[in-house]
Parts: C-alpha cells; structure tokens; sequence
C-alpha cells in the first residue's frame, strides 16, 4: 500500500484523537493565533467582467490536465457554437505532457493570451485536472486588470479563481467544463449569472424533486448542518485546492466570507484532513458561512480502516463554528451545477438551504 498514504491515515487518526487540536477526543480543532493567509491585495473591490451574449468569442484553454481524446477538443468547440457562442482553440490547447496539457510555459502561453487578445470575450477551461498551480508564480497579473473578462471552469481552476481574486480582483466563475456535455440545468444556471443584463438571483436551487409513491429524491439533496443566515462575499471551489493556497499570496482573505467547498475522489479521513487544516489555520473560524456542495466518487476503504460517513465528517469539523452551514447544494464535479460567481456579495439561508446573489455577477 502506498506509503504516502498509510503516513497521512495515522496522522489523521491521531488528528480525531485529540492530536491536531490540543482538546479532547472528538472535539475539533481550534484557531490558530496567527492569519497566513491575507495579502494586501485581498480586499480589493470586485471588477465585473461583460457579461455573454451571443455571437461573442470564447476561447477554449488547458491550463491543466488535457482531454487525451483528440475528437474531445472538437466535440468542445461544438458544444460551444450550440449556445450560440464562437469558439477559439488556444494554441497549445491540445499539447500533452503526460498529466499535464503541456509544458508550463505552453499552458501559461495560452492563458496569458486568452485574456490578452482583443477578439476574445470570454475565456473557457476546457478540464480541471491538476497543473494550475504551477502557473501561479509566473503569471502576467497585470494583463487580468487591463483586459478583465469571463473565467469559466472549476475543480483545478480553483487554483486561477482564488489567485486573480486575491491579487486583481477580478471575479472568476466556478462552474461547467467542457470535457462533457451541459445538461439543460448546468446551462440555466450559467446564464443566469453570465448572461449580459443578469441581476441578483438566487442561485443552486436542486431541481425540482418529482418522485413517485414508495420514492423519494436521493441525487439532489441539501442538509441544514447548523441553521441561520449570514451575508458576505463568496469564495472557494474545490477543497483539495483551497487547502493547497493556504499559507501562499493567492487565497483571498476570507474573514467574513461564505466560504463554498466540493470535492472529488476523496474519502472521508481525507477531507477530515483537509478541513482540520483549514481549522488549525484559523480560515474556518473567519468566514460568515460554510456551503458545502457535493463530494462525490468517494474512495472505497475496508472496514477495520474504521470508515466515517462524509456527512459526519463536515458536522463533527463545522458545527461549533456559530456560523450557518449547510451541504449538498448544487456545485461539485457533477453533471447538473450551478456557476458560483468568486468574489460576490451573497446571503446564505441554511434554514431554506439557499444561496442568493445580492448583486449582479457581470456588467
């Protein structure tokens, strides 16, 4: 078994001991005395990018992990001109370099030129993945603030949303990829906040449920974990991400935010993990808010590793913060998705399980 992962298991038991808080068995980790993550540049007022309309280039990039499949890319560019929309390939969109859609300066080429050429409205990631990290130090801020526009993609992309956030300001959207069709409620939900004109909206309500007698809804369900309200700008995407830029000039200073998490393929002492250290940073006990989307593909374990439910997990690790918290709202690595605007002011009702845009997401 590998052995990364046995090290991380009894380092996380030793975790849910008591070790990673200095309290009692069960009772979760406290704050830190000390805030690494805050930068001068993460209080920057939120730039709008223009807002979609049909007929507008997009271009289509790999900051990431590639799609492998050539026909994948044109199958991209189809779903794309579907909507009404004008795709652009990115140079160096289709490279590969094994994990990676190519070279780090064939990534980071075309990402910097996506946002600097004039003809391009809107900039489309084509998959998540892993590589957007690696882009962060070299990355042309400055050509964000000059030519602000549309950012569209999740999971890795986390990576992209929070850094522009923390240094320019820009909102970014976490929401579809390209690596897939849209479903019909992935492409309500993307116009409702990218469309020109959009307005505060509520946004990540589940469809509506339609079961027949002896059913009920078992794919789209929200949990109160601690109700309340609570209002602040959002922030987040994918867990394993956020927890990576802790410590780092690009994650955004998160006091008082609504902090929104998913993740993918993580089994539950992994995202105990995570969330504890998140806890022992002090960045849970600044946020207004906590929004857990879907966690999804978790990772089969055997019973004598002693398995948690996920649920249990997000409870034991939230419920004392005194802050509004609730799960399974619609974002995550699944087909139906919200597109979540970072950097927005927003209102979560956990008691109603929703998420209100209180302003408009684009200009």
């Amino acid at each position: 078994m590998d052995s990364r992962r046995d090290f991380l298991r009894v380092l996380v038991a030793a975790t849910v001991a008591g070790g990673c808080s200095g309290q009692g068995r069960g009772q979760a980790p406290g704050p830190a005395s000390s805030d690494p993550t805050s930068t001068p540049e993460s209080t920057l007022k939120p730039i709008l990018p223009r807002g979609l309309e049909k007929g507008m280039t997009v271009a289509l990039i790999s900051p990431s992990s590639p799609l492998f499949d050539p026909d994948r890319y044109r199958q991209a560019e189809d779903v794309v001109r579907s909507l009404g929309l004008v795709p652009k390939l990115g140079a160096h969109a289709t490279a590969r370099y094994g994990y990676l859609a190519g070279r780090d300066e064939e990534r980071l080429s075309d990402l910097e030129a996506a946002f600097a050429d004039e003809s391009v409205d809107a900039i489309w990631c084509l998959r998540g993945g892993y590589g957007a990290l690696r882009l962060l130090p070299r990355f042309r801020f400055d050509l964000v603030r000059a030519n602000p526009k549309i950012l569209l993609g999740y999971s890795d992309i986390t990576a992209l949303h929070l850094a522009i956030a923390a240094k320019v300001g820009l909102v970014g959207f976490h929401g579809p990829m390209l690596n897939s069709d849209l479903s019909e409620y992935s492409q309500a939900e993307l116009w409702k906040v990218l469309a020109k004109g959009a307005t505060a909206t509520v946004i990540g309500t589940p469809p509506a449920p339609n079961p027949k007698p002896g059913q009920t809804e078992r794919s789209h369900r929200v949990l109160t974990i601690r109700g309340g309200k609570a209002r602040g700008r959002l922030f987040g995407g994918n867990l394993s991400l956020v927890t990576r830029l802790v410590g780092t000039p690009y994650l955004p200073d998160l006091t008082g935010a609504l902090l929104f998490l998913e993740d993918v393929g993580e089994s539950g002492y992994r995202i105990d993990g995570m969330l504890c250290q998140l806890r022992l940073a002090g960045v849970l006990q600044r946020v207004a808010g906590i929004i857990f989307g879907k966690f999804t593909e978790d990772v089969p374990k055997t019973a004598d590793q002693g398995r948690l439910p996920t649920e249990t997990v997000l409870r034991e690790l939230t419920s004392d913060l005194e802050v509004p918290v609730i799960a399974g709202w619609m974002c995550g690595h699944v087909a139906d998705q919200t597109t979540v605007p970072c950097g927005i002011s927003a209102e979560l009702d956990a008691d109603r399980q929703t998420v209100t845009l209180l302003e408009a997401a684009v200009r």
